[in-house]
């Protein structure tokens, strides 16, 4: 197969990575959610095997999200399950709408070099091959075993759905040329007047993309907006948080991470190795960039509804005459795109907002139209720098907000919590009674 229909990686810390003749296994989403009392597995070992899956969450009316992807539904998620199973391999098979985005981009994305964290164990405790195969060279691979795959699709969104050996076997070589990166999380803490072993985690990534030696003329990623706007605002929230008289009751953490542009590893880093125990922790607040266009009458809560941080940031929303929005794309799971993910997925309740979309005093449309012309021309590109158009009254109004949801939290009695139906609530409920807190 060519790399346009097939293309994948070993996260591995070896020079090279084998597998030879695994059986092949299609497992539906690959998903297990007891939540929802789904298990595409069914009890089936597949260890030493690869399988084989659709991305997105299983279209079953009445559970998951609808139309909102939750983890289960990313793929970073589809390789740490097989990683759990034992899998040998993992293939995920690439459509364009619940992926969110082309296979161009996958290709484009693992087709360079890849950045991961390195664990004692060198990864090796990851599974062999993470791959992707495009949808029509998918089709020949089910045809070839006597399946159908929109037959095989139709079955995996039900909970009766069982996985389906397929005639054929995998065989697998992945070399890597290995390079070490040291980089560094930058942290600054107020300490708290009565709880100060409690704490409240402010988040934004220093990082961005480096050069483009290939670019002519200015070859610098400047990353004015994603994202020197949200590590300037973290320090804006700290300068106001050491103002305070008396200082607030719970610690502040002010945690500027890096490599979120090479998978969020900065803030993954943190979570496994966290420099205060995560059951002390009571949310996360992260910053990806800030409004630059001007104030708005909402705010964008990407991920809203998934924990009471919502309800606490909305009080002072409404006192402001202002309302929050959620994200109108939340098929493409931005919510797992930036670091506060790296929390949620350790438990710890996490807030994600990004500039609302109705601008005081400007035209129906505009935000919508600004947001594309950014994502269009600027996002990722040496063209994202600080324009002599940008209005920051609207990040004030918004750092505002987070200031106060922030100290909120450091002063309230009742710590967050996340909401019925949530992927990340059992975890953080079982890591509270594990190693018990004050609530």
């Amino acid at each position: 197969m060519q790399v346009k229909d097939f293309i994948g990686v070993s996260r591995r810390y070896v020079e090279t990575t084998e597998g030879k003749d695994s059986d092949l296994v299609f497992v539906g989403y690959g998903v297990v959610a007891p939540e929802y009392g789904w298990d595409d597995y069914k009890g089936v070992d597949v260890r030493g095997k690869t399988i084989v899956m659709l991305i997105n969450d299983p279209p079953a009316p009445g559970l998951f999200k609808g139309k909102a992807m939750t983890y289960y539904g990313r793929w970073t998620y589809k390789y740490e399950i097989a990683s759990q199973k034992g899998a040998a391999a993992a293939i995920i098979i690439h459509e364009t709408g619940p992926a969110g985005y082309p296979f161009e981009v996958v290709t484009g994305s693992w087709g360079r070099e890849n950045f991961d964290l390195q664990t004692a164990d060198n990864n090796m405790s990851r599974v062999g091959l993470e791959s992707w195969m495009s949808l029509d060279k998918a089709k020949e691979l089910l045809a070839a075993s006597g399946e159908d795959f929109d037959a095989l699709k139709k079955a995996a969104a039900t909970k009766e759905f069982k996985p389906v050996a397929l005639k054929g076997k995998l065989s697998f070589t992945v070399k890597n040329t290995l390079r070490k990166i040291d980089s560094r999380n930058v942290a600054a803490k107020i300490e708290g007047s009565e709880h100060p072993d409690e704490y409240v985690i402010y988040t934004a990534h220093w990082d961005h993309l480096g050069r483009d030696p290939q670019a002519k003329g200015d070859q610098i990623f400047n990353g004015a907006i994603d994202n020197a706007s949200g590590t300037a605002a973290l320090l804006e929230l700290a300068k106001a948080f050491t103002r305070l008289d008396p200082k607030p009751k719970r610690s502040v953490l002010f945690l500027s991470v890096t490599a979120e542009e090479k998978g969020l590893l900065g803030a993954k880093y943190y979570a496994e190795h966290p420099l205060y125990p995560l059951n002390k922790t009571l949310a996360n607040i992260n910053m990806d960039g800030v409004n630059q266009w001007g104030k708005t009458k909402d705010l964008v809560v990407v991920g809203l509804g998934n924990t009471t941080l919502d309800d606490t940031l909305g009080e002072a929303a409404q006192a402001r005459g202002r309302v929050l929005v959620g994200d109108a794309e939340p098929e493409k799971g931005f919510y797992y795109r930036s670091d506060q993910f790296e929390f949620a997925k350790v438990g710890v309740p996490a807030l994600y907002t990004d500039a609302g979309v109705n601008y005081i005093g400007k035209p129906a449309g505009y935000g919508q139209k600004t947001r594309d012309e950014f994502t269009n021309n600027d996002y990722h590109k040496v063209t994202d720098e600080i324009k002599p158009t940008w209005d920051l009254n609207g990040a004030i109004d918004d750092l505002a907000m987070l200031f106060e949801t922030g100290y909120s939290v450091a002063q309230a009695g009742q710590w967050p919590e996340w909401k019925p139906g949530t992927e990340f609530k059992a975890l953080r409920e079982q890591t509270l009674r594990e190693e018990p807190s004050k609530k």
